[in-house]
């Protein structure tokens, strides 16, 4: 269940017309504002991979998803196919090694007529796919978890912040 609820519901779902065809959101008549998102994403890693990490044949995991991350946010309107191709103008990805595995948060940001959350979440699930990628020849059992979005600013919508439960 979503941490904050607008007061009032849209009718549809924007993405779809009237007889629930799909379509691309027309924002020409948006304003354009800054916008900025960020996401999360966890990937769980047994002790045995975590101790492994600094020693990866493959290069540290952490520094190819991070790049992996931000390649990604840039593609993100190739990939998800509703998505507006955007300028952007921020992107970082930054992966933390936890005592359980490794947090990941991207942060997304533009100056344009919609927002970027889309990209963010992008980022963040494919810097955490890339930790599992560079570590899978050690154990097959890595989680990806939580993927989710943390913030966002700017935008018709107002600013969204998640709160814990």
């Amino acid at each position: 269940m979503p941490d904050q609820l607008p007061d009032q519901l849209p009718d549809q779902l924007s993405h779809f017309d009237a007889t629930g065809r799909a379509k691309m959101v027309d924002v020409s008549e948006k304003a354009i504002t800054r916008r900025q998102a960020v996401a999360s994403a966890f990937v769980e890693l047994s002790p045995a991979v975590l101790a492994a990490l600094p020693t990866n044949p493959k290069g540290n995991p952490l520094e190819v998803a991070r790049f992996a991350g931000i390649q990604a946010a840039k593609q993100t309107s190739s990939l998800i196919p509703m998505c507006h191709p955007l300028p952007l103008s921020f992107v970082d990805v930054v992966a933390e090694i936890t005592p359980t595995g490794v947090q990941i948060h991207a942060t997304v940001a533009t100056t344009g007529p919609t927002g970027v959350e889309m990209e963010a979440l992008t980022a963040a699930s494919i810097a955490a796919l890339t930790i599992y990628d560079m570590t899978k020849a050690l154990d097959k059992s890595i989680v990806i978890r939580s993927l989710q979005l943390e913030s966002k600013s700017g935008g018709k919508s107002g600013d969204y912040r998640r709160t814990s439960f």
